[in-house]
């Protein structure tokens, strides 16, 4: 044992060393390390009592900012004591040369560039102060972060057992117990951890890194809602109705409700031309970091109204004679219409149903800052479904869920799109997460003509939570305001982004995603498969987790919806969309397992009251 202490003793001593300078400034390894440009490097040291959710914390921090494209490296302090630190053990002595290694290791790591997180218990305030004056002196960013939870709750979580063995003398000098702990006199930031969330820890951890400008601002999702102020309401309305006005149509309304409501963040408002060309020709917003916006947002107006507004300081928007917006610097331009459908679409196919309606919508686009008078309201009895990003955050948050996995469908919910639900609640509990919810939200905005209406498709969604196919304690049914496009590939982008917005950081993509037959060859206008690959490829979306669609089938051994196998494919049955509205419309019941009774009940009443409106 002597002999490790006096080989410890002499690697502390090295002389005859000289430091090389490096020949890369940080500011050029910060342009090619990561996708964000700008060099970041910095560290964020952890401490807090063992069980306080320094690891926790740690390793979400590292998920969240490697997935916005901000390299980051956590070391943790049990992993460093399998490798580096394994010849030490807990002595005082021990334990500060513990610290002091992993103080230049992380020294290191912010020298090249990456955000590094130390989550170690460190009880020594001199430790933790070498830490810091190992970083000052070269001139690197560090952040001390007290985790901060009572010993009783720290000591109830025990999830390694070890307070339950020092408890018992099994343990000699456990911190907390029979070893101190210097609480920061002075840290940058404190997280009562049994007060917060993980995902509240986070946030403010991103504020400070924000405020420090190691991060940029856009990685913090903000909802940037358009409505006016309550405190300025009177004032706006009264502005409002002294304006000329564009009268706008019910497409045109559900646009502005998608921006007023924030799912087009960080857009203020119609797209301007500049934003206009980047989102058609890049996929991007690109004026304050890549920012992915797939789909144009645009308001379509006629020469004539072009011509007796144009060089309006602000103009009025008017729907069935209600003023319900404001427009301020509004700026026109050409509306391309078939270089729009081309990009947009790949198509210029005229009986595309929303292609029909540009080409036959203005020969001209009005973009400009948005002021949204009052939540827009549709009175269908469905208004209290349709909740905005901010408000589906804050019941994730009251449900405390730690892990949110949004489904996007335009059709009614069968057996095999609730088994792939029920099979990812799986598997992201396996994967540790102690509280997902899954959030259900059908497309609320227009959609064509011979698709389920949404007020018949939200009847069938709550019948399948009322029979258990889903489980209604941890589902949020809410509805995705804005209209349908049929873009394929491109519109699924939008959709899984709008989800991120609001909080989702797992999305399901299931069999041509937005897509729709040809209307001339009948065939599919994209490949089935395209969707779910530009997702895990799309830029500005590595925040969500593309989860996959799985092919489910009707097993008709089990007589029950099952991941299709082509070992087994004779037990298998493919009931096509065809195939359900066929045995709806004629009042047939589907095979049994397919569709829960009281949902398939509400398809048939569905088709049989368009039989009799025919």
């Amino acid at each position: 044992m002597s002999g490790v202490k006096k080989l410890r003793t002499d690697l502390n001593r090295s002389t005859n060393v000289v430091y090389q300078a490096h020949h890369v400034s940080r500011s050029k390894r910060g342009q090619v390390v990561g996708t964000r440009g700008g060099f970041r490097g910095c560290t964020i040291w952890l401490t807090g009592l063992s069980g306080a959710g320094k690891t926790t914390i740690s390793f979400a921090l590292e998920e969240y900012l490697v997935s916005h494209a901000i390299p980051c490296y956590s070391l943790d302090g049990d992993n460093i004591r399998h490798g580096l630190n394994k010849n030490l053990g807990f002595s005082a002595t021990d334990r500060e040369e513990n610290i002091r290694r992993v103080a230049e290791v992380a020294k290191l790591f912010a020298d090249a560039g990456l955000v590094c997180i130390t989550s170690f218990i460190s009880p020594f305030s001199k430790d933790r102060d070498e830490a810091r004056r190992i970083h000052l002196s070269a001139g690197l960013p560090f952040f001390e972060v007290f985790i901060h939870a009572p010993l009783e709750v720290c000591e109830s979580r025990d999830v390694k057992g070890l307070y339950k063995k020092a408890r018992a003398g099994e343990i000699k000098g456990f911190t907390g117990i029979d070893s101190d702990y210097e609480r920061p006199e002075a840290p940058e930031l404190v997280l009562k951890t049994g007060e917060l969330t993980v995902n509240e820890c986070i946030q403010q951890v991103l504020e400070l890194l924000r405020e420090q400008n190691i991060v940029p601002s856009e990685i913090m999702e903000e909802v940037n809602e358009l409505f006016v102020p309550e405190n300025k309401l009177n004032l706006a309305v009264a502005d409002a109705g002294t304006l000329p006005t564009i009268s706008i149509t019910k497409l045109d309304l559900q646009w502005v409700q998608v921006l007023a409501e924030g799912w087009a963040s960080p857009l203020k408002g119609f797209m301007r031309e500049r934003e206009f060309l980047q989102v058609l020709h890049f996929g991007n917003l690109l004026d304050d970091g890549a920012i992915n916006m797939s789909v144009p947002i645009v308001l379509p107006v006629s020469a004539e109204t072009k011509q007796d507004l144009d060089g309006c300081a602000a103009i009025a928007l008017e729907f069935h004679g209600s003023r319900v917006a404001i427009l301020r610097n509004p700026e026109f331009y050409e509306h391309r219409k078939e270089e729009r459908c081309a990009r947009q679409w790949g198509t210029t196919c005229p009986q595309h149903p929303y292609i029909k309606m540009v080409m036959e919508g203005g020969d001209w686009l009005v973009g400009g800052d948005l002021e949204v008078l009052e939540r827009i309201k549709w009175n269908d009895g469905l208004d209290q479904y349709r909740l905005t990003p901010r408000e589906l955050k804050q019941k994730f948050k009251d449900m405390r869920s730690d892990a949110i996995f949004a489904f996007q469908l335009r059709n009614p919910v069968h057996n095999g799109h609730a088994l792939l639900m029920k099979d990812t609640k799986r598997r992201l509990l396996e994967r540790g997460y102690k509280n997902p919810v899954l959030l259900l939200h059908p497309l609320g905005g227009w959609t064509k003509d011979d698709d389920v209406p949404l007020d018949w498709r939200m009847k069938q969604h709550a019948a399948v939570l009322e029979e258990g196919i889903l489980d209604p304690a941890s589902t949020i049914v809410a509805i995705f305001p804005s209209p349908m496009m049929y873009a394929g590939p491109t519109e699924v982008q939008w959709h899984c982004r709008a989800r991120m917005i609001a909080g989702a950081n797992f999305y399901i993509v299931g069999r041509d995603p937005a897509g729709m037959p040809h209307p001339e060859t009948k065939q599919d206008l994209y490949e089935p498969t395209h969707g779910g690959k530009v997702l895990t490829m799309a830029p500005g979306l590595t925040s969500v987790e593309i989860i996959p669609f799985r092919v489910a089938a009707y097993n008709k051994t089990k007589k029950a919806m099952d991941f299709y196998d082509k070992e087994r494919h004779a037990e298998f049955e493919f009931i096509s969309g065809t195939k359900m509205r066929k045995l709806a419309r004629s009042g047939e019941n589907p095979p049994q397992g397919f569709m829960a009774p009281k949902a398939w009940k509400v398809l048939t009443q569905y088709y049989s009251s368009q039989q009799k409106d025919q």
